[in-house]
């Protein structure tokens, strides 16, 4: 799947930017902040999506903060969004980053270079010949 830029992604943070542990913040999946700070830095706009609210969001998005990421939006489509208690909360995204998803979710890894198109950088073990042991 290589997708263009300028996507609009949306994240959810309890078991997928860190490991389930609401109402506290567990701890960070491995490359999660790395990969978001590298989407948005290929031009993507990122959505934090997610059940909290009151001040259990505000310390996630703080968190988020204090590991390089502000979100273009906070569970709505876009910033700008007016809150109306009576429309449902589901918002406007090209992708979902959950880890309800079927099959649970992957590794930031798998999911940047599904995104990109891109393999890691990996260089292949030297061969051993009869003067190389």
């Amino acid at each position: 799947m290589n997708i263009s830029k300028g996507l609009i992604i949306a994240v959810d943070f309890d078991g997928t930017i860190v490991e389930d542990g609401y109402p506290g913040i567990g701890n960070e999946r491995l490359f999660a902040f790395e990969t978001l700070k590298r989407l948005q830095a290929d031009g993507h706009r990122l959505i934090l999506w997610t059940y909290r609210h009151g001040k259990k969001l505000d310390e996630a998005v703080d968190y988020c903060k204090a590991n390089g990421v502000e979100f273009y939006a906070v569970n709505r489509s876009f910033a700008e969004e007016d809150s109306i208690e009576e429309v449902s909360r589901k918002i406007h995204a090209d992708l979902f980053i959950d880890d309800r998803n079927i099959g649970g979710i992957l590794g930031w890894g798998e999911i940047y270079q599904m995104l990109t198109n891109e393999s890691p950088n990996q260089s292949k073990p030297k061969k051993k010949g009869w003067f190389n042991f």
